[in-house]
Protein backbone atom coordinates (compact mmCIF):
# COMPACT_ATOMS: atom_id res chain seq x y z
CA UNK A 1 0.00 0.00 0.00
CA UNK A 2 1.33 3.60 -1.20
CA UNK A 3 1.91 5.85 1.33
CA UNK A 4 -0.76 9.01 1.98
CA UNK A 5 0.97 11.69 -0.01
CA UNK A 6 1.85 15.52 2.38
CA UNK A 7 -0.68 17.71 1.64
CA UNK A 8 1.08 20.74 -0.73
CA UNK A 9 2.05 23.48 2.24
CA UNK A 10 0.20 27.03 1.62
CA UNK A 11 1.88 30.06 1.11
CA UNK A 12 -0.52 33.45 1.16
CA UNK A 13 0.46 36.27 -0.57
CA UNK A 14 -0.36 39.63 0.78
CA UNK A 15 0.25 42.83 -1.41
CA UNK A 16 -0.29 46.88 -0.66
CA UNK A 17 -2.81 48.03 -2.88
CA UNK A 18 -2.34 50.73 -5.78
CA UNK A 19 1.06 49.70 -5.67
CA UNK A 20 2.81 50.79 -9.52
CA UNK A 21 4.67 48.20 -11.09
CA UNK A 22 3.82 45.36 -8.21
CA UNK A 23 2.69 42.86 -10.98
CA UNK A 24 6.16 41.79 -11.53
CA UNK A 25 7.91 40.96 -8.44
CA UNK A 26 4.27 39.02 -7.28
CA UNK A 27 4.91 37.05 -10.41
CA UNK A 28 8.68 36.47 -9.55
CA UNK A 29 7.49 35.87 -6.11
CA UNK A 30 4.39 33.44 -7.38
CA UNK A 31 6.78 31.20 -9.43
CA UNK A 32 9.37 30.99 -7.44
CA UNK A 33 7.35 29.49 -4.70
CA UNK A 34 5.47 27.37 -6.76
CA UNK A 35 8.36 26.02 -8.49
CA UNK A 36 9.90 25.38 -4.60
CA UNK A 37 6.46 23.29 -4.23
CA UNK A 38 3.72 25.29 -2.20
CA UNK A 39 1.00 26.23 -3.25
CA UNK A 40 0.43 29.88 -3.72
CA UNK A 41 -2.61 32.25 -2.41
CA UNK A 42 -3.78 35.48 -2.69
CA UNK A 43 -5.16 37.09 0.75
CA UNK A 44 -9.23 38.20 -0.39
CA UNK A 45 -8.15 41.92 -0.89
CA UNK A 46 -4.99 41.32 -2.67
CA UNK A 47 -7.00 39.07 -5.17
CA UNK A 48 -9.35 41.71 -5.90
CA UNK A 49 -6.65 44.34 -6.79
CA UNK A 50 -3.59 42.16 -8.47
CA UNK A 51 -4.99 39.07 -11.33
CA UNK A 52 -2.82 36.52 -11.93
CA UNK A 53 -4.27 33.49 -13.39
CA UNK A 54 -4.66 30.24 -11.43
CA UNK A 55 -3.87 31.86 -8.21
CA UNK A 56 -7.09 30.99 -5.11
CA UNK A 57 -8.11 34.02 -3.02
CA UNK A 58 -8.63 32.92 0.80
CA UNK A 59 -10.16 34.84 3.50
CA UNK A 60 -7.62 36.15 6.71
CA UNK A 61 -9.66 33.07 8.99
CA UNK A 62 -8.79 30.38 5.72
CA UNK A 63 -5.44 31.68 5.51
CA UNK A 64 -4.78 31.33 9.48
CA UNK A 65 -6.31 28.16 9.48
CA UNK A 66 -4.68 26.47 6.75
CA UNK A 67 -1.39 28.82 5.49
CA UNK A 68 2.49 27.89 6.90
CA UNK A 69 3.77 31.57 6.10
CA UNK A 70 2.22 34.63 4.86
CA UNK A 71 4.52 36.58 2.65
CA UNK A 72 3.60 40.54 2.66
CA UNK A 73 4.78 42.84 -0.17
CA UNK A 74 4.27 46.71 0.67
CA UNK A 75 5.21 48.80 3.41
CA UNK A 76 4.63 48.85 7.55
CA UNK A 77 1.01 50.12 7.15
CA UNK A 78 0.49 46.75 5.14
CA UNK A 79 2.22 44.65 7.43
CA UNK A 80 0.19 46.07 10.03
CA UNK A 81 -2.88 45.54 8.65
CA UNK A 82 -2.45 41.45 8.24
CA UNK A 83 -0.67 41.31 11.37
CA UNK A 84 -3.57 42.19 13.42
CA UNK A 85 -6.05 40.20 11.75
CA UNK A 86 -3.54 37.11 11.87
CA UNK A 87 -1.65 37.08 15.25
CA UNK A 88 -4.36 35.07 16.66
CA UNK A 89 -3.45 32.21 14.38
CA UNK A 90 0.29 32.51 15.08
CA UNK A 91 1.17 32.63 10.78
CA UNK A 92 4.43 33.65 10.77
CA UNK A 93 4.89 36.99 8.58
CA UNK A 94 7.74 37.71 5.77
CA UNK A 95 8.15 41.27 4.99
CA UNK A 96 9.14 42.66 1.52
CA UNK A 97 9.59 46.33 1.13
CA UNK A 98 7.80 48.16 -1.06
CA UNK A 99 7.19 51.17 1.03
CA UNK A 100 9.04 53.72 2.02
CA UNK A 101 10.86 52.79 5.46
CA UNK A 102 10.26 49.30 6.27
CA UNK A 103 10.80 48.34 10.00
CA UNK A 104 8.67 45.08 9.76
CA UNK A 105 8.60 44.44 6.05
CA UNK A 106 12.90 44.26 5.76
CA UNK A 107 13.48 42.30 2.96
CA UNK A 108 14.90 44.68 0.18
CA UNK A 109 12.54 43.79 -3.03
CA UNK A 110 15.46 43.43 -4.88
CA UNK A 111 16.87 40.66 -2.17
CA UNK A 112 13.37 38.63 -2.47
CA UNK A 113 14.08 35.72 -4.02
CA UNK A 114 17.35 34.66 -2.62
CA UNK A 115 16.05 35.70 1.22
CA UNK A 116 12.59 34.03 0.14
CA UNK A 117 14.68 30.72 -0.55
CA UNK A 118 16.81 31.12 2.68
CA UNK A 119 13.78 31.50 5.04
CA UNK A 120 11.85 28.14 3.55
CA UNK A 121 15.24 26.30 3.63
CA UNK A 122 15.23 27.17 7.63
CA UNK A 123 17.73 29.43 7.51
CA UNK A 124 15.86 32.13 9.25
CA UNK A 125 15.52 33.81 12.52
CA UNK A 126 11.93 34.14 14.28
CA UNK A 127 11.37 37.05 15.82
CA UNK A 128 8.01 37.15 18.13
CA UNK A 129 6.62 40.86 18.57
CA UNK A 130 3.80 41.62 21.50
CA UNK A 131 0.77 43.17 20.80
CA UNK A 132 -1.63 45.54 22.35
CA UNK A 133 -5.38 44.97 23.27
CA UNK A 134 -7.50 48.03 24.36
CA UNK A 135 -11.01 47.97 25.60
CA UNK A 136 -12.98 51.16 26.15
CA UNK A 137 -15.52 51.25 28.96
CA UNK A 138 -18.36 53.82 29.00
CA UNK A 139 -20.35 53.55 32.39
CA UNK A 140 -18.40 50.18 32.98
CA UNK A 141 -19.56 48.48 29.94
CA UNK A 142 -17.23 47.59 27.16
CA UNK A 143 -18.50 49.72 24.08
CA UNK A 144 -15.21 48.93 21.77
CA UNK A 145 -12.14 46.28 21.76
CA UNK A 146 -9.42 46.02 19.22
CA UNK A 147 -5.62 45.38 18.88
CA UNK A 148 -2.77 46.93 18.09
CA UNK A 149 0.90 46.37 17.21
CA UNK A 150 2.62 49.61 17.30
CA UNK A 151 0.32 51.60 20.07
CA UNK A 152 -2.66 52.52 21.38
CA UNK A 153 -3.30 56.66 20.82
CA UNK A 154 -5.56 58.76 22.93
CA UNK A 155 -5.72 62.38 21.30
CA UNK A 156 -7.68 64.95 20.62
CA UNK A 157 -9.12 66.44 17.62
CA UNK A 158 -7.56 69.16 15.57
CA UNK A 159 -8.75 72.51 16.79
CA UNK A 160 -9.45 71.14 19.76
CA UNK A 161 -8.16 72.34 23.22
CA UNK A 162 -5.62 69.74 25.49
CA UNK A 163 -7.33 66.59 26.27
CA UNK A 164 -7.79 65.98 30.28
CA UNK A 165 -6.54 62.62 31.30
CA UNK A 166 -6.10 60.46 34.71
CA UNK A 167 -3.54 57.47 33.78
CA UNK A 168 -3.36 54.76 36.27
CA UNK A 169 -1.15 51.63 36.14
CA UNK A 170 -1.96 48.54 37.87
CA UNK A 171 -4.68 49.94 39.92
CA UNK A 172 -1.60 52.48 41.36
CA UNK A 173 -2.82 56.20 40.16
CA UNK A 174 0.56 57.74 37.93
CA UNK A 175 -0.76 61.28 36.86
CA UNK A 176 -3.60 63.48 35.48
CA UNK A 177 -1.89 64.73 32.36
CA UNK A 178 -3.07 67.92 30.15
CA UNK A 179 -1.46 67.08 26.62
CA UNK A 180 -2.45 66.82 23.31
CA UNK A 181 -2.86 62.89 24.43
CA UNK A 182 -1.24 59.78 24.69
CA UNK A 183 0.88 57.10 23.30
CA UNK A 184 0.41 53.58 24.23
CA UNK A 185 3.65 52.15 22.45
CA UNK A 186 4.72 48.30 22.21
CA UNK A 187 8.72 47.75 21.63
CA UNK A 188 7.45 47.41 18.00
CA UNK A 189 5.73 51.03 18.51
CA UNK A 190 8.63 52.76 20.14
CA UNK A 191 9.99 53.46 16.28
CA UNK A 192 7.16 54.75 15.34
CA UNK A 193 4.60 57.57 16.06
CA UNK A 194 5.85 57.37 19.67
CA UNK A 195 9.65 57.93 18.88
CA UNK A 196 8.13 61.01 16.66
CA UNK A 197 7.07 62.70 20.34
CA UNK A 198 10.06 61.98 21.86
CA UNK A 199 9.55 58.32 23.27
CA UNK A 200 12.31 55.92 23.76
CA UNK A 201 13.76 53.04 21.39
CA UNK A 202 12.76 49.82 23.15
CA UNK A 203 14.77 46.46 21.70
CA UNK A 204 11.80 44.19 20.19
CA UNK A 205 12.34 41.36 23.27
CA UNK A 206 11.79 43.94 26.21
CA UNK A 207 9.12 43.08 28.39
CA UNK A 208 7.80 46.66 28.43
CA UNK A 209 5.39 49.55 27.09
CA UNK A 210 6.03 53.12 26.95
CA UNK A 211 4.13 55.67 27.66
CA UNK A 212 4.23 59.17 25.48
CA UNK A 213 2.77 61.74 26.02
CA UNK A 214 1.78 64.28 23.14
CA UNK A 215 2.89 67.63 23.88
CA UNK A 216 2.27 67.95 27.40
CA UNK A 217 1.42 70.89 29.08
CA UNK A 218 4.10 70.44 31.79
CA UNK A 219 7.41 70.32 30.71
CA UNK A 220 8.28 67.36 33.49
CA UNK A 221 5.76 65.23 32.14
CA UNK A 222 8.21 62.56 30.77
CA UNK A 223 8.11 58.81 28.54
CA UNK A 224 7.99 56.37 30.93
CA UNK A 225 8.74 52.33 30.30
CA UNK A 226 6.22 49.58 32.64
CA UNK A 227 6.33 46.55 32.63
CA UNK A 228 4.22 44.41 29.94
CA UNK A 229 2.50 42.94 32.37
CA UNK A 230 0.80 45.87 33.35
CA UNK A 231 -2.49 46.83 33.33
CA UNK A 232 -3.07 50.78 31.83
CA UNK A 233 -6.00 52.69 32.13
CA UNK A 234 -6.38 55.74 30.37
CA UNK A 235 -9.87 57.74 31.73
CA UNK A 236 -10.69 61.00 29.77
CA UNK A 237 -11.61 63.85 32.23
CA UNK A 238 -11.46 66.51 30.37
CA UNK A 239 -11.30 68.14 26.65
CA UNK A 240 -13.61 67.67 23.09
CA UNK A 241 -13.28 65.61 19.95
CA UNK A 242 -11.08 63.01 22.04
CA UNK A 243 -10.43 59.46 20.11
CA UNK A 244 -8.80 56.41 20.85
CA UNK A 245 -7.02 54.57 17.57
CA UNK A 246 -5.20 51.36 17.35
CA UNK A 247 -2.02 51.32 15.19
CA UNK A 248 -4.16 54.51 13.09
CA UNK A 249 -6.17 51.72 11.58
CA UNK A 250 -9.91 51.76 13.87
CA UNK A 251 -10.95 54.25 16.11
CA UNK A 252 -13.41 54.81 18.32
CA UNK A 253 -14.96 58.26 19.82
CA UNK A 254 -14.74 58.88 23.27
CA UNK A 255 -16.83 60.94 26.05
CA UNK A 256 -15.71 62.49 29.39
CA UNK A 257 -15.32 59.17 31.92
CA UNK A 258 -14.71 56.83 28.87
CA UNK A 259 -11.86 54.62 30.13
CA UNK A 260 -9.48 52.66 27.60
CA UNK A 261 -7.56 49.81 29.32
CA UNK A 262 -5.11 48.32 27.95
CA UNK A 263 -2.49 45.53 28.05
CA UNK A 264 0.01 43.14 26.48
CA UNK A 265 -2.78 41.29 24.20
CA UNK A 266 -3.05 37.29 24.27
CA UNK A 267 -1.47 36.58 21.02
CA UNK A 268 2.15 37.36 19.52
CA UNK A 269 2.66 37.75 15.96
CA UNK A 270 6.64 36.33 14.68
CA UNK A 271 8.47 38.06 11.87
CA UNK A 272 10.97 35.66 9.95
CA UNK A 273 14.19 37.61 8.44
CA UNK A 274 16.97 36.10 6.79
CA UNK A 275 19.70 34.69 8.76
CA UNK A 276 22.19 37.29 9.82
CA UNK A 277 19.25 39.91 10.23
CA UNK A 278 20.15 42.59 12.96
CA UNK A 279 17.79 45.05 14.61
CA UNK A 280 20.78 47.20 15.17
CA UNK A 281 21.23 46.93 11.35
CA UNK A 282 17.99 48.13 10.62
CA UNK A 283 18.44 50.85 12.58
CA UNK A 284 21.66 51.83 11.68
CA UNK A 285 19.82 51.89 7.92
CA UNK A 286 16.27 53.67 8.89
CA UNK A 287 17.41 56.33 11.04
CA UNK A 288 20.42 57.04 9.09
CA UNK A 289 22.70 56.66 12.22
CA UNK A 290 25.26 55.62 9.64
CA UNK A 291 25.67 59.09 7.47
Amino acid sequence: MSATPEPQKIIALVVRHNTAGIEGPVTNIVQFLQHAGYRVVFEAETAAHVRLPGIDAMTVTEIGERASAAVVVGGDGTMLGIARQLARYEVPLIGINQGRLGFMTDIPIERMVPALGEILEGQASAEKRTLLQGRVLRAGEEIFCAVAVNDVVVARGTGAGMAELKVTVDGQFMYNQRSDGLIVATPTGSTAYALSAGGPLLHPTLAGISLVPIAPHALSNRPIVVPDSSEIVVEIVGGRDISVNFDMQTFASLQHGDKIVIARAPHSITFLHPEGWSYYHTLREKLHWNE
